[in-house]
C-alpha cells in the first residue's frame, strides 16, 4: 500500500513473494508462543482488523511521498509541461513530466536515508505495541493522520516554492513585455521561456532541497510515532517496553 515496492520494475508475483518472506522473518520472534485456534469468524474479525491497521500505517507512508506529488504537479502547471503526460510507474497512472520525476526522485531518495530500515523497524516495532489478533485504537488514530494530511499542501509548496517563484516573475515580466509590445505573440515565446527558465530554477534548486525533504520523511516518524503510542484498549495490555 506504499509507493517503495511499486517503484521498481518488479513483477506482481515477486512482490507478493518478498512481503509473504518479511512476513515470516518478521514473526519468527513470536513462534513460539502458544495459543488456541480461533473460529473462522473470530479469525476474519482479526484479518480485517490487521488490514486496517496496515492500511493506516502504509496511508502515512503514501501522504508524504504525496507531497512531492504536489510539488511536481505545481511545478507542471506553473512551467507548462501540465499537458505532457508520460506513464508513471509507481502510480501505474498517465501523470505529466515532472510529477512522475519528482516522485521518482522521493522513492529514490527515501533508500538513499535509509528509510527503508526504518520502515522495517516500525512494523516490527507495530507487532510488539499491538499483537496480531489483539484488537487497536482505530478510532483514536484519525487525529495523528488528519494531522499530516494538513501539512501535505505546505510542504508540497515549500519544495517547490522557488521555482515557481522564479516562473511567477517571468510571468510578471512577459505581461510587462506584451503590454508595451502587443505586436509579439506572448503564447509562442512565453511557453519555451517558462520551460527554460522553471529548468533552470529547478536545477540550481535541487541542491537545496534537502531540508525540505527531511521534513517530508519526517512526517512519516511523526505519524508512526502517534500510531504506535496510541493507548492500549481496555483489558488488552500491550507487549514490549518500548
Amino acid at each position: 500500500m506504499t509507493p517503495v515496492l511499486h517503484a521498481m520494475p518488479l513483477p506482481t508475483s515477486v512482490r507478493v513473494l518478498l512481503a509473504l518472506g518479511l512476513s515470516v522473518a518478521l514473526a519468527l520472534p513470536f513462534a513460539g508462543e502458544g495459543g488456541s485456534v480461533p473460529d473462522v469468524g473470530a479469525l476474519a474479525q482479526s484479518f480485517l482488523s490487521e488490514l486496517a491497521l496496515g492500511a493506516t500505517l502504509g496511508l502515512g507512508i503514501l501522504m508524504a511521498f504525496s507531497g512531492f506529488a504536489v510539488a511536481g504537479r505545481l511545478l507542471d502547471v506553473q512551467v507548462g509541461f501540465g499537458i505532457g503526460q508520460v506513464f508513471d510507474p509507481v502510480t501505474r497512472t498517465q501523470v505529466p513530466v515532472l510529477t512522475s520525476v519528482f516522485t521518482l526522485f522521493g522513492v529514490l531518495l527515501f533508500f538513499l536515508v535509509d528509510g527503508h530500515h526504518a520502515l522495517l523497524r516500525g512494523i516490527a516495532l507495530s507487532l510488539e505495541r499491538f499483537p496480531v489478533g489483539r484488537p487497536w485504537p482505530l478510532a483514536a488514530s484519525a487525529e495523528p493522520v488528519i494531522r499530516q494530511a494538513a501539512g501535505l499542501f505546505t510542504l508540497g509548496f515549500a519544495l517547490a516554492a522557488p521555482v515557481v517563484m522564479c516562473v511567477l516573475l517571468v510571468e510578471f515580466a512577459l505581461g510587462v513585455v506584451a503590454r508595451n509590445l502587443p505586436q509579439v505573440n506572448m503564447f509562442v515565446l512565453g511557453i519555451p521561456v517558462k520551460i527554460v527558465v522553471g529548468l533552470l530554477a529547478l536545477s540550481f534548486w535541487a541542491s537545496g532541497m534537502g531540508q525540505v525533504t527531511l521534513r517530508i520523511y519526517g512526517e512519516i516518524y511523526r505519524t508512526w510515532t502517534g500510531l504506535l503510542t496510541l493507548p492500549s484498549p481496555a483489558g488488552e495490555p500491550a507487549r514490549g517496553g518500548r
